[in-house]
């Protein structure tokens, strides 16, 4: 049974290894795409949601540490974010149990030297936070369900942002 399972193994190799998967980052810092997305200019975005997702950003683009050498943007990303806070759960005294944290951006990637949309879309996450009796510890919740969300909507724009730049270089549009 186990050399049949060896057997069966080998075989699906080639047909793996034809599957179209490619590496994102092949190359590391020096391939296009990670060239591409250190060259992202990341305008400040109102707020201390604005702050957050663009602190998360500037870190998955690469553009904190791009600021050395060549620092003239080919892109610029335009950000709007919308953060609400809705009530769950109500209890029959009208006491809230549990909240839903939203948070949403609409991001636009535009090149600088065309003024072309080179992407239009949105991102979003949410986060369930319980309504405990100490309100220090519901406000401490409520700011980390806040921090998490910016992390995981700017994981989001910088994949997509990736995606849109990879495309872009197998196409032969990259400069």
């Amino acid at each position: 049974m186990r050399r049949g399972a060896i057997l069966l193994a080998l075989c699906a190799l080639p047909a793996i290894s034809a599957c179209g998967l490619q590496p994102m980052y092949a190359g590391g810092a020096s391939s296009g795409v990670a060239q591409g997305l250190a060259a992202v200019d990341v305008p400040p975005i109102p707020g201390r949601d604005g702050w957050l997702v663009r602190n998360a950003l500037r870190d998955r683009l690469g553009v904190a540490n791009a600021g050395q050498g060549d620092a003239t943007p080919r892109y610029r990303l335009d950000v709007r974010l919308d953060d609400a806070l809705e009530a769950l759960g109500v209890l029959n005294d009208d006491t809230i149990s549990r909240e839903r944290r939203i948070l949403r951006s609409r991001y636009q990637l535009i090149d600088l030297a065309t003024g072309e949309i080179l992407l239009d879309a949105t991102a979003g996450s949410d986060a369930g936070i319980d309504v405990v009796s100490s309100e220090y510890a519901t406000i401490a919740a409520e700011q980390r369900a806040l921090e998490n969300l910016a992390q995981d909507v700017a994981d989001r724009m910088a994949t997509r942002i990736a995606l849109v730049l990879r495309e872009r270089e197998r196409a032969g549009g990259a400069q």
